[in-house]
């Protein structure tokens, strides 16, 4: 580092008739009579640090990010003060490892002075500004490349007793370890997170919560694109059991939400925080994101990524690597394992899926068919899409599942085509085996069920819906103690999980026969549904509480006043008939009608 300085910015500096305000830590304060001067110093710094650092390893090359400002300043001997300063800080900030962040008025004043491009990263709210900075990054390509000038050894002039008000002010800092770890030794980055108030102990591998990504296409249409880029970068690094991924579901508690990142990480009982953004048009994408230590407060890394739109499932694998790599320092695994995903090429098909998916979140019969409509259209467009092929299957397994369909068993047979198809077209997806397995499971084809379960589960032990759901299955096969395992590690995964967790769990224990436990669990769920009621009324019946059983009966027959007993039987896919008769045993004893 000193001897970067040495060799390369001092001179640079003093070329560019910039002086050294102060050196703080890893980075400087630099102060320049004209903005031009400044930014085109800043290129040639960053054009040389690439390179000086080229032949490196990794574990010693060192990254700078600029910010540049012009603004009011107070000087106070050899030191300057005030807003001015503070917004390059900032800036310095916003910028990429290796990359430049300016405000508007130097944009103003260089624009037409020296070949660059610039994009413009819009208005930004920053930490003790009262009004938003309006920033733009500069490219560093071929044109910029072109601007850098051979050394020019100046000698170094006595600094003048006082420095114009009106300046140029440049804020430097280092990046270490091939821009995976953010070196700021005199303060961290954000308040970190106390070991202490953790939630939950820290697993002993790398935790981590990636955040909702923040939608910056001004559309708030875009929504459910980003959502869905979030939701992917989650399913892809739950796939490596070498790291230990929050849920969707609790991640998203936070979104619109100005939570710091100490907290989250308490919250979730993580050590890392995943923050990024996307910005969408017609002809490209941009996510940027960082990784964050919340226990030091500090960030490890963080990247822009820029590509195509119709690029966007490489630059998903990119980002997706680029975090495995960090955390669990699998670069070839995680490069092999993500090469072999099967994705889509086809933006329009990835959307209609994501749509079809969310649809499916209704549970009703007019958005399972709407849903359908939307897989289907996204096969057409892709007839290869895994992912499609796996939301299809669901609208026909639900189809059954809720008598939705006029002929049952041909929903179950359409179902297992396209599940069939799913696992054949990308037999590493454990989604595939899951839909399987579920067709298999209602077809009571119960050892072919429990094979597809048990291979998604070593597909990916990581993701907590999965997790959940195959703990249900395992209920239905009479794996009782293996369900309540997988329940659980589901919840740990998911510590803001949906109520259904706990009717899933509560199911298990009551077929466990440990009735106070499984009342203890089912009691916590928020808005029962009749299912829940239903087991309710089971659980209090065989505690010997008639008169809550019969409460919870009626409940049922609230939402259903044709139930009975035996036709529920018949929709029940249980390995042991024996596990089914207790159960219809209890419902009877309960009240509610054979």
């Amino acid at each position: 580092m000193k001897a970067h300085r040495e060799e390369l910015i001092k001179p640079k500096l003093t070329q560019y008739h910039g002086r050294i305000v102060k050196l703080m830590g890893d980075g400087l304060l630099a102060e320049f009579p004209s903005a031009v001067e400044a930014v085109q110093c800043a290129i040639e710094i960053q054009h040389k640090m690439g390179e000086r650092d080229a032949d490196a390893s990794e574990d010693r090359r060192i990254f700078y990010r600029v910010g540049i400002n012009i603004g009011d300043i107070v000087v106070e001997e050899d030191d300057i003060y005030g807003d001015g300063v503070n917004v390059a800080a900032r800036l310095e900030g916003l910028a990429d490892p290796g990359g430049i962040c300016v405000a508007r008025n130097v944009y103003n004043q260089v624009k037409d002075k020296l070949d660059l491009t610039f994009d413009h990263l819009g208005e930004k709210e920053v930490k003790n500004i009262a009004e938003p900075i309006t920033v733009y990054r500069v490219v560093l390509d071929h044109r910029t490349a072109g601007l850098v000038t051979p050394f020019i050894h100046v000698a170094a002039t006595k600094k003048p007793s006082q420095w114009p008000l009106i300046a140029s002010g440049i804020l430097l800092s280092l990046l270490g370890v091939a821009g995976l770890v953010w070196w700021q030794p005199w303060a961290p980055d954000v308040e970190p997170a106390s070991l202490e108030g953790m939630a939950f102990p820290l697993p002993d591998k790398p935790s981590v919560a990636v955040l909702p990504f923040l939608n910056l296409s001004g559309d708030a249409a875009q929504d459910y694109f980003v959502d869905g880029v979030t939701e992917d970068v989650i399913t892809e690094l739950a796939r490596f059991p070498e790291i230990f991924v929050i849920a969707r579901t609790s991640s998203f508690t936070y979104k619109d939400k100005a939570v710091p990142v100490g907290q989250i990480a308490e919250e979730l009982g993580v050590r890392y925080v995943v923050e990024g953004s996307v910005r969408r048009d017609d002809a490209n994408l941009v996510i940027t994101v960082q990784l964050i230590d919340a226990t030091s407060g500090r960030h490890l890394w963080a990247e822009r990524y820029q590509r195509p739109t119709s690029e966007f499932q490489a630059l998903g694998n990119e980002l997706v690597q680029a975090i495995v790599s960090t955390l669990a320092g699998r670069v070839e695994d995680a490069r092999q394992r993500i090469a072999s995903r099967k994705g889509t090429n086809s933006l329009s098909a990835y959307e209609l899926t994501l749509q079809g998916f969310a649809l499916l979140d209704d549970y009703s019969k007019a958005s399972n068919l709407e849903a359908r409509k939307r897989f289907e259209h996204a096969l057409a467009l892709d007839p290869q899409y895994v992912r499609a092929y796996q939301g299809y299957s669901q609208t026909h397994v639900l189809d059954y599942l809720f008598d939705w369909s006029d002929d049952s068993q041909l929903s179950l047979r359409l179902g297992r085509e396209a599940a069939i198809k799913a696992v054949k077209l990308d037999n590493a997806d454990y989604r595939s085996h899951f839909a399987l397995g579920w067709v298999y499971l209602h077809e009571k084809r119960f050892e072919e069920a429990l094979a597809e379960f048990e291979e998604g589960l070593s597909l990916n032990p990581s993701d907590a819906r999965s997790l959940a759901e195959a703990g249900s299955a395992l209920t239905f096969l009479g794996e009782m103690e293996k369900a309540v395992e997988q329940i659980q590690k589901a919840m740990r995964y998911d510590p803001f999980h949906p109520d259904w967790y706990f009717g899933f769990l509560g199911w298990a224990y009551y077929f466990l026969k440990d009735y106070d436990e499984a009342l203890r669990i089912t009691s916590r769920i928020s808005s029962p549904t009749a299912g829940d009621h239903r087991l309710l009324a089971a659980i209090y019946a065989r505690l010997g509480d008639l008169e809550s059983a019969q409460a919870h009966a009626g409940k049922v027959l609230e939402a259903e006043p044709d139930f009975k007993v035996s036709i529920f039987a018949d929709t029940m896919s249980f390995r042991d008939p024996a596990i089914l008769q207790d159960y219809l045993e209890g419902l009877i004893e309960a009240g509610l009608p054979e």
